[in-house]
């Protein structure tokens, strides 16, 4: 059971996006950028720097700031997208320096992701009734984790599990709030949550096929 209910949920947007506009349209031209660097392959760690402001801002100013005023757990969630932010900063550079970008079959989800959470995300929302203020926006906690594993899937080849454990957890609470606060958009958690599992077990499974092959070598 929830500590809130649905109306008093979308009210917390509603509060939110009215105190930080015109910051939304700022969030949106981050996410921009990153598009813009992705199709370009270029400067990934620029791409990785700036998912991390999105995570940190959603960590502090929603998390922290707002949800916490009707959920309590809001405070371990603020304090996981900060981590999220670190973690996303302390990416290895060998990662972000040089080096191919996600396989093709990576990238191709990545980019349906990436549309899914700057287009089809508020059009889905639209369609269910719901009007500003009461709106999910780009830099609130669902949409940015979809957009952010759209983005990992597409600019690294082998993101780490430490990388992606905390979109796939937070996959994985908003699925089930979304169930029970019928909130349609947020579906789309599932589908992202589930291409990051999914990524991350064909690395392992990757990683330990070439060990395989390095040890025969040796011998």
């Amino acid at each position: 059971m929830l500590p809130f209910g649905r109306q008093e949920f979308l009210e917390v947007f509603g509060r939110y996006n009215i105190a930080v506009w015109p910051a939304q349209l700022l969030l949106y031209a981050v996410a921009l950028v990153i598009v813009a660097l992705i199709l370009r392959r270029e400067r990934r760690s620029v791409v990785v720097a700036l998912l991390a402001t999105l995570w940190l801002w959603t960590g502090v100013v929603y998390h922290l700031l707002f949800f916490s005023e009707i959920n309590p757990a809001a405070r371990y969630f603020g304090i996981a997208f900060i981590a999220q932010a670190v973690l996303l900063l302390a990416t290895d550079r060998r990662q972000t320096a040089s080096g191919e970008w996600g396989t093709p079959i990576a990238r191709s989800t990545g980019k349906v992701l990436i549309a899914y959470a700057l287009v089809g995300y508020p059009l889905i929302g639209s369609l269910a009734g719901q009007t500003y203020p009461t709106v999910v926006t780009l830099g609130l906690p669902c949409p940015t984790t979809i957009f952010t594993i759209g983005v990992l899937l597409i600019a690294l080849r082998q993101p780490s599990v430490w990388l992606l454990a905390i979109p796939i957890l937070w996959a994985i609470i908003g699925t089930f709030a979304a169930i029970a606060l019928s909130i349609p958009q947020d579906y789309g958690l599932t589908v992202a949550g589930l291409g990051a599992a999914v990524r991350l077990l064909t690395r392992q499974s990757q990683d330990k096929a070439g060990w395989i092959e390095t040890s025969q070598a040796n011998v």
